[in-house]
């Protein structure tokens, strides 16, 4: 049987948010990352932003092994839509076994299907596992551009100029 017979990817619904909840739990978890008690993560995965979509790799006993967490982006080549993936995210027991790949290919279809023309990610340079698996896919490393981020002072800092 092949992950893609034993997995079913789909979007997710807030009924889901108690085992999205653990899963985004356990992946903060695994990243040495703060997060909410439980019940705070679930209120919030109930009332998703708009443009936002999370994907889950799901087993056949219901329990999630993995999430694609992507946003909406407009506008990309020739002013059409894209996706931002902002967390690819495989628990450990199911590594190396083919549910990043399903996901990612779920994302390529969806995108596909919206009429996007392109998923753009960001991958911390040190993680060489993430880097040979996103090459394998055929991403394009982007040697072009740099990647900023406004953390929470900085945000305030700008916001109260």
């Amino acid at each position: 049987m092949s992950v893609d017979d034993a997995l079913v990817i789909r979007t997710t619904d807030p009924a889901d948010a108690p085992a999205l909840a653990r899963l985004l739990t356990q992946m903060q978890q695994e990243y040495g990352a703060p997060h909410p008690e439980l019940p705070a993560v679930e209120a919030d995965l109930t009332q998703l932003p708009t443009g936002v979509d999370i994907f889950v790799a799901e087993r056949p006993d219901g329990s999630f092994v993995g999430l694609a967490a992507v946003a909406n982006l407009y506008p990309g080549p020739g002013l059409s839509g894209g996706f931002f993936l902002k967390e690819l995210y495989v628990s450990p027991q199911a590594r190396s076994s083919g549910v990043g790949e399903s996901l990612m290919r779920a994302l390529a279809r969806a995108a596909r299907d919206r009429g996007f023309r392109r998923i753009d990610w960001t991958v911390a340079t040190e993680n060489a596992g993430a880097l040979r698996f996103y090459d394998r896919l055929g991403g394009a490393a982007q040697t072009d551009r740099f990647f900023y981020r406004l953390g929470p002072q900085a945000l305030d800092a700008l916001a109260d100029r």
